[in-house]
């Protein structure tokens, strides 16, 4: 399980090292991939095929919103090598999409691991609070999933 809140950076490479507690767990090799949102998420193998099977491949292939879902995760996929260092390199496409220059936040999100831009990081943060979220409020509104 991934879990935590690293702050990282990019070199001038496109490489990021991995937080060591993710790297066993990633057994060298991952899928880095667009997210919803505008950060990157990183699928150890098994993981990725895991989403792929249980909710792209069930999309209906009929339904244009589902294809451009299924395109969005597809054509972004890259299969990456963590080397010795506990690197990965980042395609300029992915970095582009998530706004990634140098500082970044890596967050252990359960099964994926999620890659942020600093900024986008920041414009996810409540102005008041500089926490997350409001955890009451979004606790209420997950009410009809058992949260």
């Amino acid at each position: 399980m991934f879990v935590g809140k690293y702050n990282n950076s990019i070199d001038s490479k496109s490489r990021v090292i991995v937080p060591a507690k993710f790297r066993d767990e990633l057994e060298g090799r991952c899928i880095i991939a667009k997210s919803l949102d505008r950060c990157l998420t990183i699928y150890p193998l098994a993981q990725w095929e895991k989403f792929v099977e249980e909710k792209l491949e069930i999309l209906p292939a009929g339904n244009p919103q589902a294809r451009k879902l299924k395109r969005h995760f597809y054509s972004s996929a890259a299969e990456c090598d963590v080397d010795k260092q506990g690197r990965l390199t980042i395609p300029q496409e992915l970095k582009e999409y998530a706004g990634i220059e140098k500082e970044l936040i890596t967050v252990g999100s359960d099964k994926t691991i999620e890659v942020w831009s600093r900024e986008h990081w920041e414009d996810e943060l409540d102005p008041d609070t500089g926490e997350l979220m409001n955890a009451s409020e979004v606790a209420e509104s997950m009410e009809q999933y058992g949260f």
